[in-house]
């Protein structure tokens, strides 16, 4: 699908305007929008808009890194949304010309359908020109980053409250859940943090200076994003290091329980294992209270040990 919006240069808003009377002298700027088109569609950006051969390449070829590259008339943008579903990334291409942008994109996407709505209705925003609409578009993609990872945040506060009782086994799977998740976003949101960081160094995108402050905000956000990204997988990190810490120290108590009961049970089991064995000469099996005896001893043994490793704190 192909639609395009025209401001006139009393700040009209003209929509599915031809291709042909975008050039127009009553034309202020325009923003033409590709979504998943056909392969007679795509053709305009080669045809119509004559854009680098290479740069419609990337527009079909999924999925890039963010990123930012000039040609003689035009500057092109690679940049990433996300699927608040699954947090994998979707590719949204954008091309900033003199008095025009247009956007590629294969998958639905919400970010560009409100900058789009906002820029119909809202007079104002018109007013500003493409730079602004650009600055739109990639405002909304990374306000959209915020609730994955605030989401993220919740299932933590969660995990480190643990009001289920669940088990440590199920925690770490949790655990290591979310720092894949983290990793998918963390993919996403550097890049953009980089790409952001060029546009407002950058000198080559004319009248971008004018506007500078907008996308100034956008970078200030990726920078937040960045830095509670890290700080989330630095609570993962550290959450694993305690039930790890934990599960060990559990460990160790239960075998250091055990080796404690089969110590006391080892000079039990000899002397059982001493009379026996049923010999003919064993003078002992002759007594008359030998029965009783062997055990007073063997309990007395028993109760000793018992004594001993609860003095020495071993049963703590």
């Amino acid at each position: 699908m192909i639609r395009s919006l025209a401001i006139t240069m009393d700040f009209n808003v003209l929509h599915n305007v031809p291709f042909e009377e975008l050039l127009g002298p009553n034309i202020k700027w325009y923003w033409v929008d590709f979504h998943n088109p056909s392969e007679k569609e795509a053709l305009h950006l080669k045809e119509h808009f004559h854009f680098h051969p290479l740069t419609i390449e990337d527009c079909f070829f999924l999925l890039q890194r963010p990123k930012m590259d000039h040609y003689e008339n035009v500057h092109f943008f690679v940049m990433h949304a996300i699927n608040a579903m699954t947090l994998d990334a979707e590719e949204v291409d954008m091309f900033l010309g003199s008095n025009y942008i247009v956007t590629f994109h294969l998958h639905e996407s919400r970010e560009i359908e409100d900058a789009w709505s906002r820029i119909s209705e809202q007079e104002h925003l018109r007013n500003e020109g493409h730079i602004y609409a650009a600055y739109l578009i990639l405002d909304n993609l990374v306000d959209q980053y915020f609730p994955s990872v605030y989401q993220i945040e919740d299932q933590l506060d969660d995990i480190e409250n643990n009001f289920d009782a669940e088990s440590i086994e199920t925690l770490m799977k949790h655990i290591f859940g979310i720092r894949a998740k983290l990793l998918k976003l963390r993919r996403t949101i550097v890049p953009m943090r980089d790409l952001l960081y060029r546009v407002i160094n950058t000198d080559r995108i004319e009248h971008l200076r004018e506007q500078l402050v907008f996308f100034t905000d956008i970078h200030d956000h990726l920078l937040k994003l960045s830095e509670m990204i890290d700080s989330n997988r630095e609570m993962t990190a550290d959450m694993r290091d305690s039930y790890i810490s934990l599960n060990s120290n559990r460990m160790n108590t239960i075998m250091k329980t055990l080796t404690v009961i089969t110590t006391i049970f080892m000079p039990l089991t000899f002397i059982a294992g001493l009379y026996g064995m049923n010999f003919a000469y064993m003078p002992e099996l002759k007594w008359q209270g030998g029965y009783f005896g062997i055990l007073l001893i063997m309990f007395g043994i028993g109760f000793g040990m018992f004594a001993w490793f609860w003095k020495k704190g071993w049963f703590k």
